[in-house]
């Protein structure tokens, strides 16, 4: 367990970064009244998002590698964190769902509705809904983390000498 505190410390962080987000977009309307700017800005949670990974890596390298890392081990780090990430999201989704914002499967349907993006009420629903999010969310954490992990590692590991 002690091998994998960092990866549970940002693991936890990145949880908290992701309900705080909500909270923000839910207190400017994106949830509601901008309801139509929803899907743009929502995207930029990809800035803290590989921020968090970062630090994350850096503070594996430097406080369980003394500041030296390999490609592979930052890979393996990155990845438990991605898959704590991804083992917390269903909660994370039903939180925001439940709790930050239960209005809004309700008000993207009926944007969706009446953008014309969804041709009936049940086909809006079957795509806005707690399941779908969560199985769609899993399926996104993992290859986001995974991704996200392989590229910061192209950066951050330790170069031969």
């Amino acid at each position: 367990m002690k091998k994998i505190t960092i990866e549970i410390k940002w693991a936890l962080i990145f949880a908290l970064a992701v309900l705080v987000w909500m909270l923000l977009e839910k207190l400017f309307g994106l949830h509601d009244k901008h309801i139509d700017l929803h899907y743009y800005l929502t995207n930029l949670f990809a800035i803290p998002a590989i921020w968090i990974y970062v630090l994350a890596l850096k503070d594996k390298k430097r406080n369980f590698y003394n500041g030296q890392i390999s490609y592979k081990a930052g890979v393996v780090s990155g990845t438990i964190m991605t898959l704590i990430i991804t083992l917390l999201y269903p909660i994370l989704q039903w939180i925001i769902s439940e709790v930050i914002t239960p209005d809004y499967f309700t008000n993207v349907i009926n944007y969706s509705l009446e953008t014309g993006y969804h041709a009936t009420r049940e086909e809006a629903e079957a795509y806005f809904n707690l399941k779908s999010y969560i199985v769609g969310g899993l399926i996104w954490a993992l290859i986001i983390g995974i991704a996200t992990t392989l590229i910061v590692m192209l950066f951050l590991r330790s170069k031969k000498s």
